[in-house]
Parts: structure tokens; sequence; C-alpha cells
């Protein structure tokens, strides 16, 4: 017998509940995720029904142009931001859905505020935009590689959460998910990009860099949750040892998203008796 758990459970589960969040421990949250699927059968069950449920939703939303989705995935190294966004929408048309990877900004970023690279690329109504990386960057690796100074820094989390808030005030909704993983798993997986041929390019050393400060990124991450889960843009953390429920679990949460924007097809006012076909 199957057991598939409920969006609300799922979204329970994950959620960092905006009026706790100052007291949240990211130590406490596990990274498996055999607490909200019992097994794998179970999350490749949900996340075929969900694939096809977002494209379903994803097709209405891009008719009706009602509201736009912003689906932030943020993790370290080989959590599986790329993995996660393929499977959740295995079915969904590339008409409606455009993801944006960011990486080192480039000098003509640079020049720019910190938000502009991203805010350029935020969706148009009728839209899914997924950011691969996004804000959070630089509060993570700006912030534990000194790359700003700490007054800057500390000034980010409210200037990220008055953007999340425009967003939402203006008819996107911000979905994030951080990916959460053990330094075990994420050990085997960078093994596994070197032995691997197929996967070899996407080996990077610098990765093994900032495994050395895992310490300091997981504080990193902790202070970002705690102070940017907010009630229009709340965070979930999402258990990223087990590819299988990570995916299917991001899944459900997006189906969510979607089901709560509530899209349905405009009706244009043609009635077939008007235009005979021949």
């Amino acid at each position: 017998m199957s057991s598939i758990p409920s969006i609300d459970a799922v979204r329970e589960a994950t959620l960092v509940e905006p009026k706790k969040a100052k007291s949240f421990s990211l130590k406490d949250r596990a990274t498996h995720g055999s607490s909200i699927f019992d097994s794998k059968k179970d999350a490749k069950a949900s996340l075929e029904e969900d694939a096809l449920a977002i494209n379903d939703l994803q097709d209405a939303l891009f008719a009706s142009k009602a509201g736009a989705l912003l689906v932030v995935l943020q993790g370290i190294d080989t959590s599986g931001k790329d993995g996660t966004t393929k499977e959740a929408f295995r079915y969904t048309s590339p008409l409606g859905v455009n993801v944006f990877a960011y990486g080192k900004p480039t000098e003509d970023e640079l020049a720019h505020d910190y938000l502009w690279r991203l805010h350029q690329n935020t969706p148009r109504k009728g839209y899914i935009h997924v950011f691969n990386r996004s804000q959070y960057e630089d509060v993570l690796v700006v912030k534990v590689r000194d790359l700003a100074p700490a007054k800057q820094v500390e000034q980010r989390y409210d200037q990220i959460n008055a953007f999340e808030k425009l967003l939402f005030e203006n008819g996107t909704r911000v979905l994030k998910i951080m990916l959460h993983m053990s330094k075990e798993e994420q050990g085997e997986r960078l093994r596994e990009r070197l032995e691997v041929p197929e996967k070899r390019w996407k080996f990077n050393p610098g990765d093994l860099e900032d495994r050395k400060l895992w310490d300091d990124y997981q504080i990193a991450y902790e202070t970002a949750l705690q102070r940017c889960s907010t009630p229009h843009a709340p965070w979930h953390v999402v258990p990223a040892d087990s590819r299988t429920r990570r995916d299917a679990i991001a899944a459900r949460l997006i189906r969510g998203e979607l089901e709560a924007m509530k899209p349905t097809y405009p009706d244009p006012g043609w009635r077939p008796e008007q235009y005979p076909i021949d």
C-alpha cells in the first residue's frame, strides 16, 4: 500500500516557521527524508503524479497570465539543484518555464547593486522561473569568504526580505527551497563526479575548498533561514541525501504553490457556432 503525504503535510515538515525562525536550528532537520516518504517507491509515484500536475497547472498559468511563480533553489555543491529542477519539471513545456543559474558575478553585474542581476530575471505574469542559486549567495559565499564588508552583508538580510516582499505584493509567489544534505553524502557525490566519466565535467577543484569551510557554510545558511523566512516568502528545508525523496518533496511543494494560485483557463468569448470550419 502506497503512502504519499499530503501537500500540507510536506509543507509543515519542511517549513521554517516565520514566527519561530529566530530560534531555528539547521541541525534539528534531518537530511534523508525518510520521515516524509517511507519508501523510494512512494516517492517515485508521488513525483510522477506531481510532475504531471505541475505541467497542467503551468499550462493554465501561462494561458491566464494571472500571477507568476519564482522558485529559489539554494544548496551546497552537489545538493542537487539541477536534478531537482529536471525532475520536477520533467513534463512541463519549456515555453513557460525559465531557469537561471547564478555563478560568480560578471564585471557588468559587479558594476550594479547585487540584486540587479536577479531582478531582471524575475518572472513575467504567466511564467515560472527557477533560480539555481540566488540572491542568497550574497549572504552565503560572500559572507563565508569575506568578499564584502561585514556591515554590507548585515544590511542584505533586510534588503532581500524587502526585494521578495516587492515581488509578492506585485503578483509573484516566491517559493524558497534549501536542499539540506550531510557532509558524508556530499563526499560521496564529489567522488562520484571524479569516478564517473560522464559526470567528471561537473567536478570543480574549488568545491573542495568550500568543503573545508563546511561548518562556516552551515552557520551562514542557518542565519539566512532565521533572518529571511518571512510570511510572504518562507523557507522550506528539503532533505537532500536521497535524490528520489528530495525530488518528490520539492515537487510536492511546487505543485502546492501552483494550486494555491488557482490558475484557470481564460474564456476568450469564442463559441464553436460562431466560426464554422469547412
